[in-house]
């Protein structure tokens, strides 16, 4: 429990927000969850009071600087090494070997949004190494957290990001570095990634990273209302070149938001192309 009690009327507004600039939504039964989480960065921050807090962070200067630091202890960082592998084998087979092969000279590029602490991408460049093509594709990795991506460039991860349950191909195990308790990406790995801090509701932000063949959005629209995953899908469709791909988690579909992608099954994954 924290000593900083938050009300109804002020789980509203900090709730309306938090939704509002990063597109989280904490429901009714949220409330304590969402109290606790933000009471930890408000006492850190130095306030006692989380209705003063709020006000900080909607009117202050200061205010955006902060938010960032919220945002830290907001965004989920749920992910792992080689997560729902067997959809990245058909990305990786399927959608980049074959465009790295159509496009010559030019390197497609890849973008993974929402990428966390890094483990996506590195999967992904894991991937593309093993069948000799990591040198061929531009990959992007973008999260909302400062911290998250400190770690990301770090590329050292613990024994949740590389779970027992989880099957890692033998042939990426080259990329894997032991260290104590600890793994570490292969420095090969690390420099293929670019990471970058980009909120995915900021429509410029996103616009100003360039046009990209494949998009990987995995597990992130569960978080947000309808509204605000298509406000999302709709941004990131804009910066896919035709017939580019939007790669989604296997628990997510864009049926009900009516988006101007149409999707496609390769090999048991489902994928979203832009069309038109």
């Amino acid at each position: 429990m924290n000593n900083l009690p938050i009300s109804p009327q002020v789980f509203a507004i900090l709730g309306a927000l938090i939704e509002e600039k990063l597109g989280i939504h904490y429901g009714p039964l949220d409330k304590d969850l969402l109290g606790d989480k933000v009471a930890l960065r408000a006492v850190e921050a130095g306030f006692d009071s989380l209705l003063d807090y709020y006000y900080f962070l909607r009117y202050d200067p200061g205010g955006p600087a902060e938010f960032e630091a919220l945002a830290d202890v907001l965004v989920v960082g749920e992910t792992y090494l080689f997560r729902e592998l067997d959809q990245l084998e058909v990305l990786v087979r399927d959608v980049l070997a074959p465009l790295v092969e159509a496009s010559g000279p030019r390197k497609p590029r890849l973008w993974s949004a929402a990428c966390s602490t890094g483990e996506e991408p590195y999967s992904i460049a894991m991937l593309l190494a093993v069948l000799g093509k990591l040198d061929r594709v531009e990959i992007v990795a973008t999260d909302v957290s400062t911290r998250a991506l400190a770690a990301a460039r770090a590329g050292e991860y613990g024994a949740r990001s590389l779970r027992s349950q989880v099957k890692v191909p033998p042939a990426a195990s080259r990329f894997l570095q032991k260290k104590g308790e600890r793994v570490v990406m292969s420095d090969e790995i690390r420099s293929a990634v670019d990471f970058r801090r980009v909120n995915l509701l900021d429509a410029d932000a996103v616009e100003k990273l360039g046009l990209f063949d494949v998009i990987v959005c995995r597990n992130v629209l569960i978080y947000f209302q309808d509204a605000t995953a298509r406000r999302v899908i709709d941004t990131l469709t804009r910066v896919l070149v035709p017939s580019g791909i939007l790669l989604v988690g296997v628990s997510e579909s864009l049926f009900r938001l009516g988006t101007a992608l149409r999707c496609e099954e390769r090999g048991g994954a489902f994928l979203y192309r832009k069309v038109g």
